[in-house]
């Protein structure tokens, strides 16, 4: 009796050992969102996955075992038990060289960080709702571990509702006298001071070049909101004050748009200072509201790029649709004239010079930029509520910040010529 019980479970053991499982990222799946993170727990538990670019939504497959059936079904992620030969046919088409498919291995969970302030803000972070949602482990550090020499700890850095120029986002005309406001300058200035720097916007651009020699060692850099257009016009402007006297204590140097350095910056070029106080705007590199501010008919187009010849990219606009709904913050797109030829164009609002989704190589490192707040919150203003992503949990706008956080789990190859 125990030789039958000991072969039966010998039988059932090689039935599921000699199977795949496959999460479904088409339609079928139920919570894209928290597939990511299922995957992001399954590469932790060191076991490989496939990312089957292109074939039903980007697809993922790994060797099935029972506690992996069982994460999914508690997280609410959609799979499919398939046999190791219907898994090779999968295989052959996904790399059949008349598919627009591939496969990634996906073999490192990265070690991530999320560049924020502790405590309260009057605006939430996209990024971190969706890892949080997804449950993707991450840590959050500011201008202390970055001067610190931190970054080295990590893969991935994500960059939110910042801005490096040290204006304070530009809020202060129609904020100067809140509570909030007073107390991010306070806290600001004295961050400065415990540091070594006598004014904040030396702190910030001291950072966002900590965080340039981060990527050109090879470090993933991703940011949205007021962080991209803030990033690159800081580091253009190192060396020259383009703060007005409420933000540091002394004007604007009059010349300043002259003495900016295109050179330095990641992505954007030619740009224009927006130097007003009054004005909620850093540059010239926002489109702005005003030529969109309709979400009925704003949509962007995401790219269709090649599986075989360009991974990284195809990667990033992994989904299940090929037009996303837009969505408005403090940058909502950035102006295609004044991003660098060098720079790939991921997504843009057809028929504008509208760019929303934007990735480069800097050093041996790469960004991506993606303009807006909250994919599911087309006006998110301060103090509102945080978006609920169980009432989201197909978004494709937030699978473009997933697709972003698994990018630096995959395998090196090289590439085809």
């Amino acid at each position: 009796m125990k030789i039958l019980i000991y072969t039966l479970f010998f039988i059932i053991s090689s039935n599921l050992y000699s199977q795949k499982l496959l999460i479904p990222m088409d339609d079928a799946q139920s919570d894209h969102l928290k597939s990511y993170g299922l995957v992001w727990w399954v590469i932790k538990n060191n076991q490989e996955v496939d990312w089957l670019l292109n074939y039903r939504g980007g697809s993922f497959i790994t060797n099935y075992t029972e506690k992996i059936a069982t994460e999914c079904r508690i997280r609410g992620v959609s799979f499919e038990t398939i046999s190791i030969a219907d898994g090779d046919a999968i295989y052959k088409i996904v790399q059949s060289e008349d598919e627009n498919m591939d496969v990634v291995r996906l073999e490192k969970s990265p070690r991530i960080a999320v560049y924020a302030p502790t405590g309260s803000q009057p605006w939430d972070d996209a990024v971190r709702i969706a890892l949080d949602y997804a449950e993707v482990e991450h840590d959050i550090i500011y201008d202390e571990e970055v001067i610190d020499g931190k970054l080295k700890d990590y893969d991935w850095l994500h960059l939110h509702h910042e801005d490096f120029t040290g204006q304070y986002g530009k809020f202060w005309a129609s904020q100067k006298n809140s509570p909030w406001y007073i107390q991010q300058q306070t806290l600001q200035e004295a961050t400065a001071s415990k540091l070594g720097f006598n004014k904040v916007s030396h702190l910030k651009l001291a950072v966002a070049q900590k965080m340039r020699d981060y990527v050109a060692g090879g470090g993933f850099m991703f940011a949205m909101c007021s962080a991209p257009d803030s990033y690159d016009v800081a580091l253009a402007a190192s060396g020259v004050d383009i703060c007005a006297e409420m933000f540091d204590g002394d004007p604007a140097d009059r010349n300043a748009q002259s003495k900016l350095d295109y050179s330095q910056t990641f992505a954007f070029e030619n740009f224009k200072l927006v130097q007003s106080p009054m004005e909620y705007e850093i540059s010239s590199i926002d489109v702005g509201p005003t030529t969109i501010n309709n979400p009925d008919i704003d949509y962007f187009t995401l790219f269709e790029f090649s599986a075989k010849y360009d991974p990284v990219p195809t990667m990033l606009t992994q989904n299940h649709v090929a037009r996303v709904k837009g969505f408005l913050g403090q940058t909502t797109a950035f102006v295609k004239e004044e991003i660098k030829n060098s720079v790939i164009n991921l997504a843009e609002r057809e028929g504008t010079n509208e760019v929303k989704y934007i990735h480069g190589n800097y050093g041996r490192g790469t960004f991506t930029f993606y303009g807006g707040h909250d994919p599911e919150d087309y006006r998110h203003g301060l103090f509102d509520p945080h978006t609920q992503l169980e009432l989201h949990k197909n978004s494709p706008g937030y699978r473009l910040i997933l697709n972003n956080v698994l990018f630096p789990a995959a395998k090196k190859k090289e590439q085809k010529t």
